[in-house]
């Protein structure tokens, strides 16, 4: 039977990158996507070093469907087949709803929502009947987060996309289903979470007493593209630690990060 292949996107580093590492280590072909195709190729090199797995690093604006159709066709040509798909793309500039201009909220929603739609409906006909479908979406989804107004409702989109995606993709047996991160430590939220007082803020209200890694939402992911999950579609794991089960702090009263924007890799 061949190796099953993968196509993750935003995966160059951070969540997409542990997620992208997991599966590889199960034996999975990997297809990285990144929106700087020099990182995408350079970690497609060093997890086909460390792994020994066929990977393919590719350049992709989720936004643009002319490069999204580009990402389908550079996998199909080296792999000639897409098992799994990760939807793991996603910006978030902190602002005041009230001072929030359209074009941020715009452009919010063209990569997280908008985005995963595009690389979902390029995929999705070229898909094997049985493959398996994650988008990675937010805790935030469900919580609102003063600042968060643009990144809340365009992770709410993307619950209700994975819902219809599961229904009308189920008669060919591919599954499609949510996990919901809550604050993980990775390099593009290093610089925010580096400062104590912010680190604080969310470990405190963390039932499990700490904050997320990248394996912690990988290991999900595996286990959600596994025959182990085969009964599964449509559900939305939230993978928080319990921060969800408590209010978030204010990112607008929060001291402020010094990186203009937030990730959901």
């Amino acid at each position: 039977m061949p190796a099953k292949v993968a196509l993750i996107t935003r995966a160059a580093r951070g969540i997409g990158y542990g997620i992208a590492t997991c599966l590889a280590r199960q034996g999975t072909q990997i297809v990285i996507a990144d929106m700087n195709g020099a990182s995408a190729k350079k970690s497609a090199a060093q997890l086909a070093k460390d792994t020994g797995v066929k990977t393919l690093g590719v350049a992709c604006d989720v936004t643009s469907r002319t490069q999204v159709a580009a990402l389908v066709k550079k996998t199909m040509k080296q792999f000639g087949q897409i098992d799994i798909l990760v939807n793991n793309a996603g910006i978030c500039p902190f602002v005041d709803i009230m001072e929030m201009s359209e074009e941020v909220f715009k452009k919010t929603l063209d990569v997280n929502l908008t985005g995963a739609f595009h690389v979902l409906r390029s995929v999705a006909p070229r898909m094997a009947d049985g493959g398996a479908i994650v988008m990675i979406s937010s805790v935030d989804s469900t919580l609102p987060v003063s600042g968060l107004a643009h990144y809340c409702a365009s992770k709410a989109g993307v619950d209700a996309l994975a819902r219809s995606a599961a229904l009308e993709l189920g008669p060919r047996g591919i599954r499609c289903n949510v996990v919901a991160p809550g604050v993980v430590r990775t390099p593009l939220m290093a610089p925010f979470l580096d400062r104590p007082e912010i680190s604080e803020s969310f470990t405190s209200r963390t039932p499990m007493g700490r904050l997320g890694a990248p394996d912690d939402v990988a290991d999900v992911v595996t286990f959600l593209v596994s025959p182990a999950a085969r009964w599964i579609t449509g559900a939305r794991i939230p993978v928080d630690g319990g921060l969800s089960l408590r209010e978030h702090p204010s990112m607008l009263r929060e001291p402020a990060a010094p990186e203009p924007e937030r990730t959901s890799t």
